[in-house]
């Protein structure tokens, strides 16, 4: 056998052999031998320009200095450059070009042709003003958003600095240098030796063309542009914008997301890339290239924000797009709300960037039905949470009344299970004889049709829901400062209203008070007097828990209660609860005999019972 499998791999040898030797003529022969490579231009032989620059590292404000060379990787022949202008190009001073439509509003420096401000239209920060992405304190120190990269920093450090010419298209300018979209601004620089395009072109949504150029007098160079200090609401403060913000990006349809506390060195992601970017819990600022071989570059770089007193200073995340040749980047740049059906609309899709977490199953279709709710029925999230909970907790009404059947059978029958549970009490737990407790327990439970765990069911039923409202509220930006009544201003926020100047916050208070309600008129399925004081204490630990939760999920969870008290009542007027039947005590020592404290000595257990009638 191995005789021929030697053979076979010696003649596998010869004819690859032949085949090598063979092919070239063959081909030459029938006129179909590949072209000879055409010779690397200089900037493509050069492996100073194998990749664009990194962020920036200790430059100034606006440069682009790498902090580390990137790996170095093959690069197709750099495209010619066009002629550069005899006579160099550039502004003559500083100045703010704005470019708005419905949405928005971004500002750009003709300095570094950089954005300042990106605000949008519809939202506002914490502190009720304009909501502004551009983390504008970091970016004073460590660059704006489209700061140009390049593998020579001293020349990416000089552009960043220059004034460029700008060139309105599209719409006249109107007061103030304010352009209405649709629109198109052409930023232009040149010394005569180098000259950088920087075009975006902006319509009637939230995406932005974005394409840029940078050239020599030999060919176009690899060129980045970077968005350094961070991306959010910086409002909330460099500690939670931070603890919000993620880099993304998106290879053959799988997503990765990177924390930024996550990031500890520099990252590199090479094509093909379907998208990259950087999000918080409700906006993202993506960039969507149009060649899938550009690269993607990740890193991190700290900054003093003024009475900064902790002992670690921030570093936002600095996300940078670059080509991996010598040719112009071109790219749509994406910077919105997570809102799901806008992003649902994107190419490619975008709406797995909002993140419903484990319970993503429960906490999508809630958050569907509770817009609809919000859409068709109220014009106000908290009451729409109230709606859809009374009909969750109507559908949930036939297991609320089998868990008190269930109870009440478990009343019935508690004083059996105690005085069996006394019977054995003497004895460890790893003594063979409590096995024997649990046997008889699970003999009474069958002989009367009880099942221990009935009561539970609507609570196993809740806990996922519960849940999915927990993941749903904090991640959905239509409930980003969703008010409710009064003092409610915000449904993903804790309750800040202090009724009474009581510590404890309005919603979590009423949360404590419906929950003791409750207790008192739900009958328990547990006789023992321990267990009864525990339940006790239970609205005090629930409220302590949800006090620092989102008041959307505790008005969720207040109103289930009130719901409750409401059904309940019903059960209790139409189906009463009935007494617990006395224990028999008969078989234990004879008629009016003492109670059994225990098997006696050396026999077999305790004395056998005689079944109890506990039927409804």
């Amino acid at each position: 056998m191995k005789s021929d499998e030697t053979k076979r791999l010696i003649l596998a040898f010869a004819l690859t052999f032949v085949i090598v030797v063979l092919w070239r003529p063959i081909m030459t022969r029938f006129g179909l031998a590949p072209e000879p490579a055409p010779e690397p231009t200089p900037a493509a032989a050069s492996g100073s320009t194998a990749q664009p620059a990194s962020a920036p590292g200790g430059a100034p404000a606006q440069s682009a200095a790498p902090p580390e060379a990137p790996t170095a990787q093959p690069l197709a022949p750099a495209k010619a450059a066009p002629a550069l202008p005899t006579e160099p190009v550039q502004g003559r001073q500083a100045r703010d070009v704005v470019v708005e439509n419905d949405l928005y509003r971004i500002t750009f420096s003709t300095q570094g042709a950089v954005i300042k401000s990106w605000i949008l239209k519809k939202y506002v920060d914490e502190a009720d003003k304009p909501l502004d992405l551009v983390n504008r304190p970091a970016c004073e120190t460590l660059g704006f958003p489209m700061a140009l990269t390049l593998a020579d920093s001293a020349l990416a450090q000089k552009l960043n600095g220059a004034i460029f010419a700008v060139e309105p298209a599209g719409s006249a300018a109107g007061d103030g240098g304010v352009l209405s979209a649709p629109a198109k601004l052409q930023f232009t620089y040149s010394d005569g030796r180098a000259e950088v395009q920087k075009v975006f072109s902006f319509g009637h949504s939230y995406q932005v063309g974005v394409s840029v150029s940078a050239f020599d007098e030999r060919a176009y160079l690899p060129v980045g542009v970077l968005w350094p200090g961070g991306f959010g609401d910086y409002s909330l403060g460099p500690k939670t914008l931070s603890g919000h913000s993620e880099a993304v990006y998106n290879i053959n349809g799988e997503l990765t997301k990177i924390k930024e506390s996550k990031l500890k060195a520099s990252e590199t992601v090479a094509g093909p890339l379907s998208y990259a970017g950087l999000d918080d819990l409700y906006f993202v600022d993506i960039f969507l290239p149009h060649s899938p071989a550009d690269v993607f570059r990740l890193s991190r770089r700290s900054w003093s924000p003024p009475n900064w007193s902790e002992k670690e200073q921030p570093a936002p995340f600095q996300a940078e797009l670059a080509t991996a040749a010598g040719q112009p980047l071109n790219f749509d740049l994406f910077v919105a709300p997570k809102d799901l059906e806008l992003l649902k609309t994107m190419q490619p899709p975008l709406d797995p960037l909002i993140d419903f977490g484990w319970f993503g199953l429960v906490a999508k279709p809630l958050f569907i039905a509770l817009r609809y709710v919000y859409q068709h029925w109220v014009h106000n999230y908290g009451w729409a949470i109230v709606i859809l909970t009374l009909i969750l907790n109507t559908a949930a009404f036939p297991l609320k009344l089998k868990s008190i059947h269930a109870a009440q059978r478990m009343q019935k029958v508690a004083p059996i299970i105690k005085r069996i549970q006394d019977q054995y009490k003497q004895y460890k737990l790893n003594d063979p004889r409590k096995q024997k407790m649990n046997e008889e327990v699970m003999k009474v439970y069958k002989e009367h049709g009880v099942n221990p765990l009935g009561g539970c069911l609507p609570q196993l039923v809740q806990l996922p829901i519960l849940y999915g409202f927990y993941e749903m509220l904090v991640v959905v930006i239509e409930l980003r400062h969703a008010p409710w009544l009064g003092c409610i201003k915000d449904l993903s926020l804790p309750d800040t209203c202090h009724p009474f100047g009581i510590p404890f916050a309005l919603l979590p208070s009423l949360l404590i008070i419906s929950m003791f309600v409750s207790q008192k008129i739900t009958p328990m399925a547990t006789a023992d007097p321990a267990q009864q004081r525990m339940m006790q204490f239970m609205p005090l630990v629930f409220g302590l828990i949800f006090y620092r939760l989102a008041s959307g999920l505790v008005l969720y969870y207040m109103a289930a209660n009130v719901i409750g008290i409401g059904q309940q009542l019903i059960i209790n007027r139409f189906i009463p609860v009935s007494t617990p039947a006395a224990a028999n005590t008969s078989d234990a020592k004879g008629p009016g005999g003492p109670p059994d404290k225990g098997p006696a000595k050396g026999s077999g257990g305790p004395a056998r019972r005689k079944p109890v009638d506990v039927k409804n």
